[in-house]
Order: structure tokens, then sequence, then C-alpha cells
């Protein structure tokens, strides 16, 4: 959901590059269709002024409060639910949370609602927001580039269009609204089936990324570029 000029996509892919060399990089709906980015972001205008140590702190001081916040809001849901399933006090709740989430199982209920690594969802913050620097993210606390396909709920357009098509870019209330949309979609999208099976049996975001392909257009290369951030930046450290 990304929609840069190709001359924007090489300037991302130069930085991406020069952080990673010194060490400091900044800290999807419900089809396939929906959720695959051509990748490229459609930045705000930056200030020049600030260095790239600066750039990451803000960064980190922005987004990472908010997703400990929102993890452990799930994580707290996933011990609560993984600990009940048969009890039958919570029967009337695991309903509901299998009509949301689109499952029958309890199986997959678990699958659905364990929180995936928080290195993935900061690395995917950095890679989707520009480092905090997307217009979505200022002008819509969208810090995942989330489609809109609904004209009842906030929504901004996006700068260019897919042919005639606009797209249309989500809104929220908050940066944590965002971070919850984010792990919900993976949590319940088709295109992540794979990728919720495997967090069931590793934590390691390595070999978890690698199952994120189909969020983003440019495919496998999504993955390394997120192994890459995590593993220069340390973002491990916070699983």
């Amino acid at each position: 959901m990304k929609f840069l000029s190709d001359n924007l996509l090489y300037i991302y892919m130069v930085s991406l590059i020069l952080f990673a060399l010194y060490d400091t990089i900044f800290i999807k709906k419900e089809s396939v269709p929906n959720t695959l980015k051509s990748h490229k972001v459609e930045e705000a205008p930056q200030n020049s002024m600030l260095s790239v140590s600066e750039k990451k702190r803000e960064f980190s001081n922005l987004v990472i409060p908010a997703i400990d916040k929102v993890y452990a809001e799930l994580e707290e849901q996933y011990n609560e639910i993984s600990q009940n399933l048969t009890n039958t006090a919570y029967k009337e709740k695991i309903s509901k949370l299998k009509k949301i989430y689109k499952v029958e199982s309890d199986e997959e209920l678990l699958m659905a609602l364990k929180p995936h690594p928080k290195s993935i969802a900061i690395a995917q913050a950095a890679m989707e927001s520009a480092w905090a620097e997307s217009r979505f993210l200022k002008e819509a606390n969208n810090l995942y580039g989330m489609w809109s396909v609904s004209k009842k709920g906030p929504r901004i357009a996006a700068s260019e269009q897919r042919g005639e098509r606009v797209i249309w870019l989500k809104k929220y209330s908050s940066i944590e609204d965002s971070i919850r949309d984010y792990y919900k979609t993976l949590a319940r999208s088709k295109a992540y089936k794979d990728f919720r099976e495997l967090k069931m049996q590793t934590d390691d975001p390595y070999l978890l990324v690698e199952k994120l392909e189909n969020y983003s257009e440019i495919g496998e290369q999504y993955g390394d570029d997120l192994t890459k951030i995590i593993r220069y930046n340390k973002l491990y450290l916070y699983d």
C-alpha cells in the first residue's frame, strides 16, 4: 500500500544500505489483493536537520511503547483463552472470538490470538512508515499502510492511483489502534495462514518473516529486508 515513484524507491533502498552499514537503521485487509503492496512509501516532508540518531530516537519513542502496550493486551488475552478453553464460563466469549477471527476450531483460534514477536512488528513499522516519516502515519496514525475498502470508516486517499483506481488508507484514532488492526489482519487473513501455523512452533523472527511474502508485492525480498532491519538493530532484544 505504498505509492512512491521509482526515484523515491531508489532512495529508500540506498538509505537501507547506508543505515545498515552504520548499524543505525531506525528502529492488510481480508484478502490477498488488499494486503499486497507495491512497497513504495508515500513520505511526508522531512526535517533534514535531524541526525540519523535523532530520527531513530523519535521513531523508537513513538512506536515501541505503543507496540509494547498492544502486545501485552494480546498476550494477556491469548493466555486467558488458552487456559480456559474447556471452561464453560468462557463458552460465549470464545464463540464471539471465533466469529471475529473467522475460525471454527480451538486450535485455529489460538493460532489467531497468539501475538507474533514484537521484533517483527517493529521492523514492519519501520518499513511501512518510512521510519515514522510517512504521510499516512502523520495524517492518519496509519503505521502499517493499511488499506481501506469501506466507505463508511475514516480514511485518506493516497496521492497516486493505480490506473483510474483511487487507493484509500485507513485513518485511526491512535497509533495503538493501527497496531491492533495490523495484528488482527495477520491473525485472520487467509494470506497469512502459514505464518500463523509457524508461530505456534517457533518465535524465531528470522523464520517467521519468510512467511510474510504476501504482505508486499516484492514477495520474498520483503522477508529479507525485514531480517536485515531486525538483525542490524538488534530488535530481537524486544522479544
